[in-house]
């Protein structure tokens, strides 16, 4: 584990970087940046959490404002995924703090999710037509949210990392996807780390984030986010869905493989 100094530098340069990969996507890194807290900056349990939804915090309003002067605000979607993630962020923080559930069931559940939606992504990403979401009604994509936004709570990743691929492979833009998805992740992060500073009054351990790294990590992803979204219209969707399907495919194997070991 890096120490001193280094440990802000490593941070900011890490999650520069993957912010800069993920968030043509609409997925700001977090889900990235778990493994790299615990096995390499050494932030212990809840707080690597907390420390995590800190980050997203600091480093999704980049690429937003460079969204909204590109004229993109996810619309009517946005809102629909806010219904669900935050009552769910809330949910799913508690659960972390009393429960800790135990990350083998995390890894096994987000590793079944994310394998076939990688797959998915790579074989279809050129594809011109794709079927439309649109088939799903609002309650199902609402509840879908809360679920993800409870996962996000638990394991602080924001939910953006499920929810735009979901979202992606079902065949919306990822113009569309990437802001909706992001607004997401931003205001369910706020509320999981204010239920999280909430909780660390009354319990003992590391539960409140790690102010420091948190916001060392956010800084890079701040202009990470900024510099993703400026070169989104530059990409053709093709290109965006296979991207994704890399980034998602490859997590996806690295929670199969901690499932097991």
């Amino acid at each position: 584990m890096l120490a001193g100094d280094w440990v802000y530098v490593a941070a900011l340069v890490a999650s520069f970087v993957i912010a800069t990969v993920t968030t043509p996507a609409g997925v700001s890194g977090a889900v990235l940046l778990l493994p790299l807290q615990v096995g390499v900056l050494g932030i212990p349990g809840p707080s690597a959490t907390s420390t995590n939804l800190l980050y997203n915090i600091v480093a999704t309003p980049g690429a937003l404002f460079r969204y909204w002067r590109q004229h993109q605000t996810g619309g009517r979607l946005t809102r629909t995924l806010l219904t669900g993630t935050v009552p769910g962020v809330v949910v799913g923080s508690i659960l972390r703090v009393e429960f800790v559930p135990g990350p083998r069931i995390f890894n096994a559940v987000i590793a079944c999710v994310l394998v076939p939606l990688g797959f998915s992504l790579l074989v279809r990403g050129g594809e011109r037509r794709i079927r439309r979401w649109a088939v799903v009604s609002d309650p199902w994509l609402v509840a879908i949210a809360v679920v993800v936004g409870c996962v996000g709570g638990i394991y602080g990743i924001g939910g953006g990392s499920i929810l735009a691929p979901i979202l992606i492979s079902s065949g919306r833009s990822p113009r569309v996807v990437a802001p909706a998805a992001l607004t997401a992740t931003l205001v369910t992060s706020i509320a999981g780390v204010a239920t999280f500073l909430i909780l660390s009054t009354n319990h003992h351990g590391a539960v409140s984030p790690n102010w420091g790294v948190g916001l060392a990590l956010g800084v890079g992803g701040l202009i990470g986010g900024y510099t993703g979204a400026r070169l989104q219209p530059h990409l053709p969707e093709a290109t965006i869905r296979r991207l994704l399907g890399l980034v998602v495919l490859a997590v996806g194997i690295g929670h199969a493989v901690l499932s097991i070991f």
